[in-house]
């Protein structure tokens, strides 16, 4: 049967596929719209399994706080190019996946991917974005902070998201310290808020080291232990948040600095997602 120019336009109104895409689709289901926008789907599946190898290093991340500042949601959506990460259709997804993920408090990726967005579980949204764009698109990070206050921050180009949980706030609004130590893990990003949250793993790893380094330098073996202790902190010190130097002021430790904002004052968790890195 004859497809029209109206039918093919209304048709790209409803998807947002390409011109040809919607009249090819329109032909081989003879006119029916609902057939039409799902084989349009499928061809969409078709190309996100061809590109299921492609590697997706660019991309953005969404943050959604609640009204009060006590809970935040962020999440990494990642693609192919950078022009796609500035395509407004990439961007809105984004944002409404992390409004559907904020709202529902899902407890993994996969678990949102099952969310309905609109008319579609937000797996298959990703889907009919990749046959319109022809790139991969994939969530690939998903963190939830709660808190007495949750101070979000992302970094230029939207490339990096922070979440900080701040504790002993006692009813002040302490937005600016907190985008502080926001950009503090921004830029330093460290293991944990201190020395408690490394895992024992890299504590055993980092004293093994310690020990061999001090053997090779020639130091007696009744005192490498204290030498491997002594490095140990020194690395608490440079990875853990707490301890680390304030980038804004290197004489005093982050820890230091939110207490001299309000006696009390620290950072109960945090949360940093890098696209590419």
């Amino acid at each position: 049967m004859a497809i029209t120019a109206q039918e093919v336009n209304k048709l790209r109104q409803q998807t947002g596929a390409g011109m040809m895409d919607c009249k090819k689709a329109l032909t081989e289901a003879d006119g029916d719209f609902e057939k039409a926008i799902e084989i349009l789907r499928k061809k969409g599946q078709k190309v996100s399994a061809s590109r299921s190898d492609r590697e997706t290093s660019e991309g953005s991340v969404f943050i959604k706080t609640d009204e009060g500042n006590k809970e935040a949601t962020l999440i990494a959506l990642n693609c192919e190019t950078d022009f796609v990460a500035k395509n407004e259709e990439f961007l809105n997804l984004g944002q409404s996946i992390v409004e559907v993920a904020s709202a529902n408090k899902p407890a993994s990726i996969d678990e949102l991917k099952t969310l309905t967005l609109g008319d579609l579980p937000i797996s298959e949204k990703i889907v009919e974005l990749i046959g319109k764009i022809g790139e991969k698109i994939e969530i690939s990070a998903y963190e939830r902070v709660a808190g007495e206050q949750v101070v979000p921050y992302v970094h230029a180009g939207s490339k990096l998201g922070v979440l900080v949980s701040l504790k002993g706030v006692n009813g002040d609004d302490q937005s600016e310290a907190g985008r502080n130590v926001a950009m503090q893990i921004a830029a330093m990003n460290p293991l944990a808020v201190d020395k408690d949250g490394v895992d024992q793993t890299i504590v055993e790893k980092e004293i093994e080291i310690g020990k061999e380094q001090a053997l090779a330098e020639g130091k007696p073996e009744n005192i490498v232990e204290k030498i491997a202790m002594g490095k140990l902190n020194k690395f608490f010190k440079d990875n853990t948040l707490l301890n680390q130097a304030f980038v804004k002021d290197s004489s005093l430790t982050v820890a230091k600095y939110l207490d001299g904002v309000k006696s009390g004052l620290t950072v109960e968790s945090f949360k940093r997602i890098s696209i590419g890195g």
